[in-house]
């Protein structure tokens, strides 16, 4: 007796002492930080900041890895060792107290604030092992519950790793031309304005600008789309995006961290922390239920007895969905940067859900930026071709929306354009070109009277409709003589009609809306095209917030999908703001989401994620808070023991994580292809007879 008590008292002296240890080599450690973090530059801080958070995790690892070694050898002594010698297992007390250390740390923490938490449950729980005699199942929990948050921790880091290097596929070294010689150099010295030559099969390292020769690119790591991209000279091309076919010169424009892929991975990498409603929900639910367990578990004492109180402490799920929820935000997270849409707030995937109203800015939104040639108003002196070829022959050069549109209008119809002897500029308004000799000008109306050029009563009609109307009218004149004008209509996105309707069916939906700086006739007529229910005309965007404010007043939920230009306002009133300006803005977008295909393709796929996402939370946590209750109400009303709730705390953890990996099977290409067959057959239906106005 004299031997087994001396035993328990060195165990007890010899733990605490190794508690007092750790714990002032805790508070050194955070002493030391904080000097480092106030005397760093603030350029340094943040990475200061990374490289003390990733030395915390590597210290959380090494605790982890000693807890499990040192619980597991002396569980494997007493299985072996206590049916003979049954004292063995008082050696697991020093134990139980060396690795009680963290524990007791965080209970000191709390009760400094006043808060009686989980935490505090954790360390009187595993005391009772230690003063009823429960060394055995002390040991088991402590050593169980350790394994599991190492696999935790190791899935977390797995999932981290892959959200943020999904966007960092950079080579080693790179080809340039300097001097018309292609020299081979590291990656790290790449510069701007330096041109790089990426061959088939490579990786394209620096954003930039395609100087010479085609090639076919995949950009799906960016923007989801599977089907690859043809570049060609003045296309834009991003980092980390692949050459498939051919060999493209690129002027380099970003490099190093100022490209699109290093800022998405910025985004990223600044999400992995975030904590969502339903995870704080759980923290706080798991602090506001440890008190009313202690006093549920000392009122059990005297009724159920020593084993009954510790099967109502043990039952608690403490601090579990904290380590699990988390898992399941970042598999989602995942998921959606590898189908092209970047999530800057994580809490808009919760809302989402929530989102009864959607608002759809018009322009760059709706429809596309390059609008398409309607009619051709020509002279009886020339034919539609004439005007089509002196206008083309004077927007050749020109690299805007209209110029595209016309030149696009004069290949489908394969005219030759004629040589132009001289360019003029008139900023603004129009050009003015020679061409075969005769001086032709193109531009609105306001330019032709500017240049004092008539313009017939015919067009003046025709210029009151198309302002009427919403189309753009730009006017060609020929030695001094108007000779037609090329009607521009807006192009409506041909995936915006089959999204909506999609959109629609959610049962959620009660609304859609359209806010445009358009005329009325053709936003109402826009509306009527895609099947929205209101709108909203002659908008400007400063009044566009006010709109969302009065319908917010109204108690709807509001989503605002713009271009992120002239919508920032509109975007931070809304409770989930979406923008369709796509990678090139990513630093400076005020969305919380950025589709980066600068489409809707993804639209209906987003709102997928974020219902599974939140059915997914719920079930996480109703798995791991459902045995807590079980196991109170097993101990009070079936006489269940201590034992029986250590096994049910490991089924929570356990169930929990596998809800928590559930985002591992969900494959939303399957939906995404199934969606995009759907817009085809709605692009192709009888009923829809044009994309334009």
């Amino acid at each position: 007796m004299f031997l087994t008590t001396m035993i328990v008292v060195g165990g007890i002296v010899y733990g605490g002492k190794k508690i007092y240890q750790q714990r002032f080599k805790i508070k050194q450690q955070l002493v030391k930080r904080e000097n480092v973090i106030s005397k760093s530059p603030v350029s340094k801080q943040n990475k200061t900041l990374v490289d003390i958070t990733q030395q915390t995790n590597n210290r959380n690892k090494q605790i982890l890895n000693r807890n499990i070694v040192l619980t597991g050898v002396f569980l494997g002594v007493m299985i072996a060792v206590s049916p003979f010698f049954p004292p063995i297992q008082f050696l697991a007390i020093p134990v139980i107290l060396y690795t009680l250390g963290p524990v007791l740390q965080k209970t000191t923490d709390k009760l400094k604030q006043g808060i009686i938490g989980a935490d505090i449950l954790n360390f009187v729980t595993i005391l009772g092992c230690i003063l009823f005699g429960f060394y055995f199942l002390g040991l088991f929990a402590i050593f169980t519950y350790s394994i599991a948050q190492k696999f935790i921790i190791k899935v977390h880091e797995y999932s981290h790793s892959n959200l943020v290097d999904v966007f960092q596929q950079i080579p080693k070294s790179v080809w340039i031309i300097v001097d018309d010689v292609e020299l081979h150099i590291p990656f790290q010295e790449i510069k701007v304005g330096d041109i790089v030559v990426v061959h088939a099969g490579e990786v394209i390292p620096a954003d930039g600008i395609v100087s010479s020769r085609i090639a076919s690119v995949d950009q799906q790591i960016l923007t989801g789309e599977a089907r690859p991209v043809d570049k060609c000279i003045g296309d834009e091309v991003f980092a980390s995006t692949t050459v498939l076919t051919g060999q493209i010169c690129i002027r380099v424009e970003k490099a190093g961290e100022e490209t699109t892929v290093a800022k998405v991975g910025q985004v990223l990498n600044n999400m992995v922390d975030f904590k969502s409603a339903k995870e704080l929900r759980a923290e706080r639910l798991a602090d506001q239920t440890a008190l009313p367990t202690l006093i549920a578990g000392g009122i059990a004492f005297p009724i159920l007895g020593i084993s009954g109180a510790m099967a109502v402490l043990g039952s608690h799920f403490t601090n579990k969905m904290r380590m699990i929820a988390s898992l399941s935000i970042l598999n989602y997270l995942n998921i959606a940067s590898k189908n092209g849409i970047l999530i800057k707030d994580g809490r808009a995937l919760e809302w989402l859900e929530q989102v009864d109203t959607i608002i759809f800015d018009k322009t760059g939104t709706l429809t596309e930026d390059q609008p398409t040639v309607g009619f051709i108003h020509s002279s009886t002196d020339y034919s539609e071709n004439d005007v089509l070829r002196y206008a083309v022959a004077a927007e050749y050069k020109q690299t805007h929306p209209i110029a595209k549109a016309i030149i696009q209008e004069a290949e489908k119809r394969e005219l030759l354009i004629p040589t132009i002897d001289e360019t003029e500029y008139q900023i603004g308004y129009g050009l003015t070109v020679q061409v075969e000799g005769k001086t032709v000008r193109v531009g609105s109306k306001r330019f032709m009277e500017m240049v004092n050029i008539p313009i017939p009563s015919t067009l003046q009609e025709v210029e009151k409709v198309c302002y009427q109307e919403g189309h753009s009218l730009i006017m060609v004149a020929v030695n001094e003589q108007l000779i037609g004008a090329i009607e521009l209509l807006p192009t409506i996105r041909p995936e915006a009609k089959a999204v909506i309707q999609q959109l629609r069916q959610l049962p959620q939906i009660k609304a859609t809306y359209i806010i445009s700086g358009d005329h009325e006739m053709p936003t109402r007529q826009l509306a009527k095209t895609l099947g929205i229910d209101h709108y909203f005309a002659e908008t400007l965007p400063e009044n566009k917030a006010n709109i969302i404010e009065q319908l917010q007043q109204e108690g709807q939920f509001i989503c605002y999908i713009g271009d992120g230009i002239n919508d920032a306002i509109a975007l931070k009133k809304s409770q989930v703001s979406i923008s369709l300006r796509g990678a090139s803005t990513v630093a400076t977008d005020s969305a919380q989401i950025i589709l980066l295909d600068k489409g809707l393709q993804h639209l209906n796929l987003l709102f997928d994620i974020a219902k599974t996402y939140n059915r997914n939370m719920d079930v996480t946590l109703a798995l791991v808070v459902t045995p807590t209750f079980v196991g109170i109400g097993g101990a009070y009303l079936l006489g269940l023991g201590f034992g029986s709730t250590v096994f049910l705390s490991l089924f929570a953890l356990l169930s929990g994580t596998s809800s928590a990996m559930f985002p591992l099977f969900y494959d939303p290409a399957k939906k995404l292809n199934l969606r995009s067959s759907q817009i085809k057959r709605e692009e192709s239906a009888p009923s829809i007879k044009t994309n334009v106005l």
